[in-house]
């Protein structure tokens, strides 16, 4: 039997479909727009998501057998506010997960409900681009639209709410609105109340391999697919990738380099980090893992690439990067063009330069910037390190996983080996391998990784340059206390 797993990212959505083996038979992308309606807004229509997978789907099964096709699993951006009304009809355009509108409705859950209460009933304290700020805000600045809410929903549920008609969620993408009861694995009352909103509005909760539903049979009529195709809960897209990189059970660790950078760590057991620059969540696996997230990460190297330089030959800019210069840039970069969540937590804080001179190369900028991703991955780590947990070694995926170079850097910044995963679609694979689950293929999602999850290549740190990079990371954590409150200010006076 195949499987089709979806990754609804936040640029385009990328449809797999895999064998039972494993194998990656077709793969298809279609792109979206993203909408930045004022400075630091971020929204899409989620019709543009549903019109590209069915497109996707088209064309993925286009020459192949759709009988064979025996589940569907989704793994998807996460925290995106998808507002329906009492006709499932989305009431206004999805604001997303690197939306920094609610910084007023962040400070006043984290001061006024209080960080303590918060990380009690959630496990979390609030985000900027954490769902329920955007639902205080959506009640201050748009009341009519708050009024019309009938169901609350998250990008990949509405996928999955037009493939089946159910309004699901699961644990893993629930645990990033602020409104889930981590440790529980339930709707928090208190926290729906102090967001204006009821538990018959939130979407029934699913563990991420649970079949939700059958593909309606109007839609598998039209792509040709059976009627009996199980669609499970899937996941929120770090959880999925975590999931199709092997990184499940208890201590493993994954990096991803997409448009935003995380750190994922898997545990067996529920823990909170008691500074929350970590956040808590549940697992695709059924169990938890902690997670550090930036929200600009692979996207800065493009900026700075397409933007600025005004060329997409990524791989041509970092040809003068050469072995000397290693960790002995003088330029440093603070990648927070989106603000920042982990661990500093700042809607304020930007993208900056520092360190430039009249020698100062091309090649030196774009060198900064891979530099100042890995240094700020690095952050949550040392964060990681505070709470006890000892990580031996990480899985990395996303697209600037595919540099070599960045590899390394990231290897030696971390002073960690690196394992890259022979199949690098990670969300894709994930949702694919979780549907394998759903259908009965496996027993659980660790006897799926064991089974399907293989390693291509390690980078491993080198003694002189980790030792190089030490000193220079040592200056970079100097970098951002050091400009936090001029931030501020600069936002404070429309600079």
């Amino acid at each position: 039997m195949n499987y089709i797993g979806i990754d609804l990212g936040t640029s385009a959505v990328k449809l797999l479909l895999v064998d039972g083996e494993g194998t990656i038979l077709r793969s298809v992308s279609r792109d979206y727009p993203l909408s930045f309606p004022q400075p630091g807004w971020s929204e899409q229509e989620p019709a543009d998501w549903w019109a590209a997978c069915v497109q996707g789907m088209r064309e993925l099964l286009a020459g192949t057998d759709p009988a064979l096709v025996a589940g569907i699993g989704v793994g998807g951006q996460m925290h995106g506010l998808v507002a329906l009304d009492e006709n499932d009809a989305v009431i206004r355009p999805a604001i997303l997960w690197n939306d920094g509108r609610t910084a007023e409705e962040t400070e006043w859950l984290n001061t006024a409900v209080g960080r303590r209460k918060l990380s009690d009933l959630t496990a979390n304290i609030a985000f900027a681009g954490f769902t329920a700020p955007k639902l205080l805000w959506m009640k201050k600045h748009e009341p009519e639209n708050f009024r019309r809410i009938a169901k609350i929903m998250l990008p990949k549920d509405y996928i999955n709410y037009r493939l089946t008609g159910v309004h699901s969620c699961d644990f893993s993408d629930a645990s990033g609105m602020l409104l889930l009861d981590v440790k529980n694995r339930r709707w928090s009352a208190e926290m729906l109340e102090i967001c204006g909103v009821t538990e018959s509005q939130m979407p029934r909760l699913f563990e991420s391999y649970e079949v939700v539903g059958t593909v309606k049979p109007e839609l598998a009529a039209s792509l040709g697919l059976p009627g009996s195709v199980r669609v499970v809960a899937g996941a929120g897209d770090n959880a999925a990738a975590a999931v199709g990189t092997g990184t499940v059970g208890d201590g493993a660790c994954n990096i991803s380099l997409g448009t935003s950078g995380t750190i994922f760590i898997s545990s067996a057991r529920f823990g909170v980090d008691p500074s929350n620059g970590l956040h808590a969540f549940a697992h695709a696996d059924g169990a938890y893992h902690l997670m550090g997230c930036m929200l600009s990460a692979a996207s800065c190297n493009k900026w700075f690439c397409e933007e600025i330089l005004q060329t997409k030959d990524y791989a041509g800019e970092q040809v003068d990067i050469t072995d000397d210069k290693l960790g002995r840039n003088d330029v440093f970069f603070l990648p927070y063009l989106m603000g920042e969540r982990s661990p500093i937590n700042d809607t304020d804080a930007r993208g900056t330069f520092i360190g430039m001179t009249m020698g100062t190369s091309r090649a030196d900028l774009v060198q900064a910037v891979l530099e100042g991703v890995a240094f700020a991955i690095r952050d949550s780590f040392e964060v990681a390190k505070s709470l006890g947990i000892r990580i031996e070694r990480s899985k990395i995926c996303g697209g600037g996983a595919k540099s070599p170079l960045w590899r390394r850097i990231m290897a030696n910044v971390l002073d960690l080996p690196l394992d890259l995963p022979q199949t690098e679609e990670g969300p894709g694979y994930g949702g694919a391998m979780l549907a394998m689950v759903g259908c009965g293929a496996y027993r659980s999602v660790p006897d799926a990784a064991a089974a399907l999850v293989r390693t291509t290549e390690t980078v491993f740190p080198e003694r002189e340059l980790a030792a190089r990079y030490e000193a220079a990371y040592r200056k970079f954590q100097k970098i951002y206390p050091a400009v936090k409150n001029l931030f501020r200010e600069l936002q404070q006076t429309g600079g």
